[in-house]
């Protein structure tokens, strides 16, 4: 059993194997309107993290799914990690999860029955940690280990954030480091050092609990978690949804240390590529820009962090929260500014 590696498996890991953006707007553009009853607070039409339902003026439902495949090796941290990742829409949207449900996947001809106990027994420690259980699920049987969860939550309607609400002048904030894509090439390639690892592991495997306070904040106008589409991707649905454009200093990115070195040694996904060729168009990065500097800002995330945007005098107060649920890790990187939704990093 110590010799499997689960990556092995998988095509692309982690929040990297998503479908690109412009691939999947084009597929998304192709579903018919659907029905929207008055009380879907939010639905398809922001590409926000989550729905949200109201079932009165003080409760609204927020329900989610997300899985992917493996990441890592390890059975029980793929377990860890997907579960944290699931659950950080529900916190994006300002929700408090109250249960989930499995999403199992699994080739059962290759994989040890305690390999895919492992990884279900990782997910379900994260939803311990968050205070909730695994309802139930569904299983099958499939080529590629996929794992992750249906994430149902619940918030007051008047305190969900979406990824629209920003307002002119916000400071944008991200709570946690970037790299994880990076790390995961890193690993991939046999060169991620085992304190790399357990970076990766550390942030990975954080929950975003920190959401549900700051959408408590009048101040805070708008989250979203940073996942697949990397830093850029995420802001510029900020930056449509709200009709604004975003200015971002380069220099403020927090970043785990191994993926910079990492990054500037070449090292990148094969999703970081794609998510340029989706959205590179509506980037504006300074003339003297590096190609690992443009891989870092698409570098896609997996269990990334919140992106905020609040009212400036409220950015001490933001990062106080995030740290004292965290640690010191979050900055402020930039502002929205008036503009087309384009995205200029300086």
């Amino acid at each position: 059993m110590d010799q499997i590696k689960l990556t092995q498996f998988s095509h692309g890991g982690g929040c990297g194997c998503k479908i690109a953006p412009g691939v999947l707007s084009e597929l998304l553009s192709q579903m018919p309107p659907g029905l929207v009853p008055p009380d879907l607070l939010v639905g398809t039409d922001t590409a926000d993290d989550a729905a949200v339902y109201r079932l009165n003026d003080r409760q609204a439902v927020v329900a989610t799914t997300d899985f992917f495949t493996p990441i890592v090796d390890d059975p029980r941290d793929f377990g860890r990690i997907a579960a944290t990742n699931a659950l950080s829409d529900v916190y994006a949207m300002g929700g408090t999860p109250i249960f989930a449900l499995a999403i199992v996947g699994m080739p059962l001809d290759k994989l040890p029955g305690e390999v895919i106990g492992r990884i279900l027994e990782g997910g379900a420690s994260v939803c311990r940690e968050a205070g909730i259980p695994v309802a139930g699920g569904h299983s099958i049987d499939v080529l590629e280990p996929i794992y992750g969860l249906v994430g149902i939550g619940v918030v007051d309607p008047a305190r969900v954030r979406t990824n629209s609400g920003a307002r002119e002048g916000d400071a944008l904030i991200l709570s946690k480091p970037l790299g994880i894509g990076i790390l995961s090439a890193g690993l991939k390639k046999g060169i991620l050092s085992a304190d790399g690892y357990a970076e990766m592991l550390r942030w990975t495997t954080t929950l975003n609990r920190v959401g549900a306070k700051l959408a408590e904040l009048d101040g805070v106008h708008a989250m979203t978690d940073v996942t697949g589409f990397g830093l850029a991707g995420h802001l510029l649905e900020m930056c449509r949804g709200a009709g604004l454009a975003a200015e971002v200093e380069f220099d403020s990115l927090p970043v785990i240390p191994e993926a910079l070195h990492l990054v500037r040694d070449g090292v990148a996904t094969g999703a970081s590529s794609r998510n340029w060729a989706s959205y590179g168009a509506s980037v504006s990065m300074r003339g003297d820009a590096s190609e690992w500097q443009r891989k870092l800002v698409t570098d896609p995330q997996t269990s990334g962090g919140l992106l905020i945007s609040c009212a400036p005098a409220l950015a001490n107060e933001v990062l106080a929260l995030i740290e004292a649920a965290q640690g010191n890790a979050a900055r402020v990187i930039g502002h929205m500014r008036a503009g087309s939704p384009v995205l200029t990093v300086a």
